[in-house]
């Protein structure tokens, strides 16, 4: 990775069938970013077989079949950079953490790839993810209509699906002029790293111009600090440390800090990143610091650092948006699964369901249902069942969403819309 190119997380959902990870195959392979051992491995295999050259399939090959093997070589956290950006792939629906992951802020993903079958268009999974997509605040959307060979490169097939996601698109009220389309084949390559001649009729952006022309990811430096605590340590000759990643703000030594729930705090004597004492610290960094009068017992996984003068929010209840994937049943008042908030995993009840939304249009369905179930979105009010620091997603986004748990699987996903704070 260079040092001077900005990074971006970038999320890659559709469809499961719709070549997916064929796209990130041949996109590591396009930007010379295909691990050195496999592309070896590949020359061998190919030389002893007579076939000479290396080729994009045996990528593709490897990849599948180590997935029959049950090892994964997760499409997740491969990374690829192109002139402009270092990027990231982070967790893609289907994977089954990517929704808790996208959520407690593990992979916030700043734009998206939107895969699209040429030959199959838009199916329930693809309403889904962009909903989801929608919801958790993806700004920038590019829709690779994927497998043009299939359809022999026609215009009419490509424009017919152009059609049909973008008014999928005007339903979840995404801008679609935030949006591009490129017709592409991930197995053959065409409009990936360079113009197709199978496309003539196409003049638009390649994929990776698209990816280049992505705005930059403003770091939240201007919003006050907040620092998820994701373990506690004691470490001799300074004491006790707290560990975690900057969502927002700067730290610097001689902060006066807040941590809550806990509610303890006192000054940053100091920092420390990659073993070495820092100043300061900005967003994205993993810090290890050191607070003055802060026992090992004071705080917790879970806690949020943030000023001492406008210290982190805990909710008394909040009300969010809530999209719930997967249940077996229906969800009603009362129900009482565990809530999954940056570090933290507290069980909550939902206290009452105040209206149900059109998934497709946003618009209210129903003031004061009953329950809500699979495929619903809802706004609800919450109630931790011990103290939770958690923020409005209009204030702090990095802080403000979550995911629902329950039974071993991720059920729904919310942002938070208002926090009512303890006293």
């Amino acid at each position: 990775m260079s040092d001077t190119s900005q990074h971006q997380n970038l999320a890659i959902i559709g469809h499961v069938d719709h070549g997916k990870s064929t796209l990130v195959g041949r996109l590591l392979y396009e930007t010379g970013s295909v691990p050195e051992h496999v592309i070896e491995q590949h020359r061998e295999e190919a030389e002893e077989k007579g076939k000479g050259g290396f080729e994009f399939a045996y990528v593709m090959d490897n990849l599948s079949e180590e997935r029959e093997r049950g090892v994964t070589i997760d499409i997740a956290h491969q990374e690829f950079s192109t002139d402009a950006y270092d990027f990231t792939i982070v967790d893609t629906p289907g994977h089954r953490d990517f929704v808790k992951n996208m959520i407690t802020g593990a992979s916030q993903a700043d734009h998206a790839v939107l895969v699209v079958a040429a030959d199959d268009g838009v199916a329930p999974q693809t309403q889904e993810h962009v909903f989801l997509a929608r919801t958790l605040g993806i700004d920038e959307l590019i829709v690779a209509v994927n497998k043009m060979d299939i359809v022999d490169y026609k215009e009419s097939t490509y424009d017919e699906v152009v059609e049909e996601v973008t008014q999928l698109l005007n339903q979840v009220q995404f801008n679609t002029e935030d949006a591009s389309f490129i017709p592409v084949s991930a197995f053959e390559g065409d409009n990936v790293a360079e113009h197709s001649e199978n496309t003539d009729w196409y003049d638009g952006e390649i994929l990776l111009e698209a990816l280049n022309g992505l705005p930059e990811p403003e770091p939240p430096t201007d919003a006050p600090l907040r620092l998820p605590i994701q373990d506690v340590y004691t470490i001799s000759g300074i004491g006790t440390v707290p560990v975690g990643r900057i969502e927002t703000g700067i730290m610097n030594v001689g902060d006066s800090v807040s941590f809550q729930p806990s509610d303890v705090g006192g000054e940053v004597k100091t920092i420390e990143m990659h073993h070495e004492e820092v100043p300061e610290a900005r967003p994205g960094d993993n810090v290890g610091f050191n607070v003055r009068g802060i026992g090992k017992d004071d705080i917790r996984r879970g806690d949020v650092c943030g000023p001492a003068d406008d210290p982190p929010s805990v909710a008394e209840t909040f009300q969010a948006q809530i999209v719930v994937m997967q249940h077996p049943s229906v969800i009603t008042a009362g129900y009482t699964p565990v809530f999954h908030a940056h570090t933290a995993q507290v069980a909550c009840t939902i206290e009452s369901i105040d209206r149900k939304m059109d998934p497709s249009s946003g618009e209210v369905a129903d003031e004061d249902p009953d329950y809500i179930q699979s495929g619903d979105a809802a706004v609800v009010t919450i109630r931790p069942q011990k103290p939770l620091s958690i923020e409005p997603s209009g204030e702090i986004p990095e802080l403000g969403s979550f995911a629902i748990r329950d039974m071993g699987q991720t059920i729904a996903a919310g942002k938070v819309l208002e926090v009512h704070e303890r006293n």
